[in-house]
């Protein structure tokens, strides 16, 4: 973008310079010459307001645009992480309950080997 406006600003300098060597060069009085000078820089003014009014209509819109791709892909982002976070807390509720069933199961087991080894003393 710099080298387009370098571009841009040479083009214009080089065409009021051309204008003026022109209009310096004309066989007109120089009240005349004066008011034609001015009446080029007027327009060459006006003419690269609209350009940088353009131009800087054309970035806001960009601006506005990778804005938008941004918030998109944050959202896209936001959006899988709470995937595998839900999938992470079914995975830990999966392994509590495993981990209470093993405990329940574990715990039954000892108790009953408790009784039997309590049966075989008391009947011993």
């Amino acid at each position: 973008m710099k080298d387009q406006t370098k571009i841009i600003a040479a083009l214009l300098v080089g065409a009021a310079a051309g204008a003026a060597i022109g209009l310096l060069l004309a066989p007109e009085s120089g009240s005349e010459l004066r008011e034609d000078i001015a009446d080029y820089v007027n327009d060459l003014v006006e003419k690269t307001k609209d350009k940088a009014k353009v131009t800087a209509d054309d970035v806001k819109e960009y601006s506005t645009t990778l804005v938008d791709k941004a918030k998109t892909k944050f959202n896209g982002v936001l959006g899988t992480l709470s995937d595998y976070k839900d999938e992470a807390e079914g995975k830990i509720d999966q392994a509590k309950a495993y981990a209470g069933d093993a405990y329940e199961e574990g715990k039954s087991k000892f108790k009953g080997e408790a009784d039997d080894l309590n049966s075989t003393v008391q009947n011993a």
